[in-house]
C-alpha cells in the first residue's frame, strides 16, 4: 500500500455534526484488513500545538468493516459546538507492524451558524 498524503479542506458548521468515512485499499484498489490497527484524528489551533493542546483528539480502533478496510470518524454538534475559525487537522494510522502514515491533512473551517439552538 502506497501512503501518499492528501491535502483536504474541509468546511463545517460550527455545532454541526461532521463524520467521514475512508477506505483502505492497496496500489490494485484491493481492500485492506485494517483489523488492529489504530487510526488518529487530530484538530489543532496550531501545527506547532502538541497533541494535549489539541482542540480534538480521536483514537479509532473500532471499524465499521475492519475486512473490507472501512472506517469512519464522527464529530458530534457538542464537539464543534464552540469551534470557530480555521484550524488544521490530520489522519494518521498506525498499521499492525508499528508503522505510521498521515493520509489526509489540511485545514478545517468551522463556519459560523445562524441558528444556535438544539431544541
Amino acid at each position: 500500500m502506497s501512503t501518499n498524503t492528501t491535502q483536504n479542506n474541509i468546511e463545517v458548521f460550527r455545532g454541526d455534526s461532521f463524520g467521514t468515512q475512508m477506505e483502505f485499499t492497496d496500489d490494485d484498489g484491493v481492500a485492506i484488513d485494517i483489523t488492529g490497527w489504530t487510526i488518529f484524528f487530530t484538530i489543532k489551533k496550531k501545527k506547532s500545538d502538541t497533541d494535549d493542546q489539541a482542540v480534538i483528539s480521536k483514537t479509532i480502533t473500532t471499524f465499521d468493516d475492519p475486512t473490507s478496510g472501512i472506517a469512519s470518524v464522527t464529530l458530534t454538534s457538542t464537539e464543534t459546538y464552540n469551534l470557530d475559525g480555521t484550524y488544521f487537522y490530520d489522519f494518521q494510522f498506525k498499521d499492525n507492524t508499528g508503522s505510521v502514515s498521515t493520509i489526509v491533512a489540511g485545514g478545517i473551517t468551522f463556519l459560523e451558524d445562524i441558528t444556535r439552538r438544539t431544541s
